[in-house]
């Protein structure tokens, strides 16, 4: 007698349009998201091992990541995130990152979709942002009015949409780049939505006039050395990670998403920890701020350094599947699994 083929999940295909009509005017319910994500990491329902880093000897600059991840509560599904960062692509006018999303089913294992994923990363990684901006500066009592960017690509835009979004409004705007071309085209973006910008000649001079800064460069060793630069105690988002110098951050109020991802692959607060040999500079997590654990004082620069965990793009992966599907607009791939009996 022939043992009954369990059922297996259907798998379907996931577009970038249609990532993006899915998360599109989402903002709020996307930073929400993604502090309950946070705070289920917190509470250890999930499981988000070290990402592993392709690289390669003939292209130095270039890599490919694998996060794999499964995240518990509401969202229960496991996954992983296989994105590539190839700098040079810019010259060649396509974004530097492309990326693909797995989504498992936590039952069978099976996977079940795929979905285009730059812009499910930039999004988790511009809510991540924008949610640090409120919940630090609320712990600090004042909510800065002058923003700046350092790196002016897709991650910046991204941040800037999330942050104007979720209920921030700027009198001033300051934009700095290496690339006049780049700048000037943030600028462009910036003022299709109603901001006027400042374009800076120099990293040093945007940073003293920008009572939040957010670094979104592609910055492999830090580039930014003398802690005087922030002596007015700016709240930085430092979400390209190796931009700071070990001293900058050893004279900050360090916050991360999670000790253990941020302490490798030669991140600034990596290198601090080298230098130190010791974890003392890190205050805490910002699931920890959230749950009004840490303090955050107002006398010193304020640092969150976000690696990027996998189950945040697991979290904003499995919205945009469930919301395609309410819609009625999931692309199956008929008959993707095939050999579904032991024996043939």
């Amino acid at each position: 007698m022939e043992t009954a083929v369990p059922d297996t999940p259907t798998f379907a295909v996931i577009t970038g349009a249609q990532v993006q009509e899915a998360l599109e005017g989402q903002e709020k319910l996307v930073a929400d998201l993604v502090a309950r994500t946070y705070v289920t990491h917190g509470a250890g329902d999930s499981v988000n091992p070290p990402s592993y880093f392709l690289r390669f000897p003939d292209r130095p600059s270039s890599r490919i990541i694998a996060l794999p991840a499964s995240i518990g509560g509401d969202v229960a599904v496991d996954g992983l995130k296989w994105i590539s960062s190839f700098p040079e692509n810019v010259q060649a006018g396509i974004p530097r990152a492309s990326a693909v999303l797995i989504l498992n089913d936590r039952e069978t294992g099976y996977p079940f979709a795929c979905l285009e994923s730059s812009i499910i990363s930039a999004t988790r990684t511009a809510a991540s942002a924008a949610l640090a901006a409120s919940v630090l500066g609320d712990a600090r009592g004042v909510r800065p009015r002058r923003v700046g960017f350092i790196g002016t690509g897709l991650i910046a835009r991204y941040i800037h949409r999330y942050l104007v979004g979720t209920g921030w409004d700027f009198d001033e705007t300051g934009v700095f780049d290496l690339s006049a071309d780049s700048a000037a085209g943030f600028d462009g973006y910036l003022g299709t939505t109603g901001a006027k910008a400042t374009i800076h000649d120099s990293a040093e001079s945007l940073i003293r006039a920008s009572d939040l800064v957010v670094f979104a460069t592609v910055a492999g060793e830090p580039h930014v050395h003398d802690p005087k630069w922030f002596e007015h105690n700016p709240l930085v988002l430092h979400v390209s990670l190796r931009d700071l110098s070990p001293e900058i951050i050893l004279s900050a109020v360090n916050i991360v998403d999670d000790v253990e991802h941020c302490l490798k692959a030669n991140t600034s607060p990596h290198l601090a920890e080298q230098q130190t040999g010791s974890r003392d500079f890190l205050d805490g997590t910002l699931a920890e701020v959230m749950a009004g654990e840490v303090t955050i004082p107002a006398d010193r620069p304020v640092v969150f350094s976000p690696f990027g965990l996998g189950v945040l793009d697991l979290a904003v992966g499995k919205h945009v599947y469930d919301e395609i599907t309410a819609n009625g607009q999931l692309r199956v791939v008929d008959d993707f699994f095939h050999e579904l009996r032991r024996f043939g």
